[in-house]
C-alpha cells in the first residue's frame, strides 16, 4: 500500500514525465532524449537508502527494477543497461535504469553531466511511453 504522506521530490518532478505506478514504485522517464532513461521511485515517505525499505519491499523493488529493465532493453535493443541508486543530489530513494549504446553521447562514461539534457520530441516520447506502459504492464 503506498504511503499516503509520500510525495515526489521537486527536482525529480521537474526532470521527469510520470508514466504510471507499479505496486511499490512510481515509474518516470527522465527528460533527456540523449538516452532512454527511466526512474523508479518507491512511494514511501522519507526513504533514502534501499536498506530503509522493509525486506519484503526491497524484494518488491528488485522485482520492479527487473521488470522495467527487461522492458527497456526489449524496446530499445540497447547494448548495455546501467542500473543505479545514487542519490547524491536528490536524497529521495530512486533507481535509474538507463539504456546505453556504444554510440551514445557519453559512452563509455556515466551519463551524468556528459551532455546538457536534450528535449524529447513530444510525439516520439509519447510513443516510447505507450510501448513501455504495455511492456511494463501499466495499462
Amino acid at each position: 500500500m503506498p504511503d499516503s504522506n509520500w510525495s515526489l521530490h521537486p527536482q525529480l518532478k521537474k526532470d521527469t514525465i510520470d508514466i504510471g505506478d507499479l505496486p511499490l514504485c512510481r515509474v518516470l522517464v527522465i527528460q533527456d532524449a540523449h538516452y532512454p532513461w527511466l526512474l523508479l521511485v518507491p512511494r514511501r515517505e522519507e526513504i533514502v537508502e534501499i536498506i530503509d525499505l522493509a525486506e519484503v519491499e526491497q524484494a518488491q523493488l528488485m522485482t520492479e527494477v527487473s521488470r522495467v529493465a527487461r522492458a527497456l532493453k526489449e524496446v530499445t535493443k540497447c547494448d548495455k543497461l546501467n542500473i543505479a541508486a545514487l542519490g547524491n543530489v536528490v536524497p529521495q530513494l530512486h533507481v535509474h535504469v538507463i539504456a546505453r549504446r556504444t554510440s551514445d553521447a557519453a559512452w563509455p562514461r556515466p551519463v551524468w553531466g556528459a551532455m546538457p539534457p536534450l528535449a524529447h520530441d513530444p510525439e516520439e516520447v509519447q510513443n516510447f511511453i505507450r510501448v513501455l506502459r504495455r511492456k511494463i504492464w501499466l495499462g
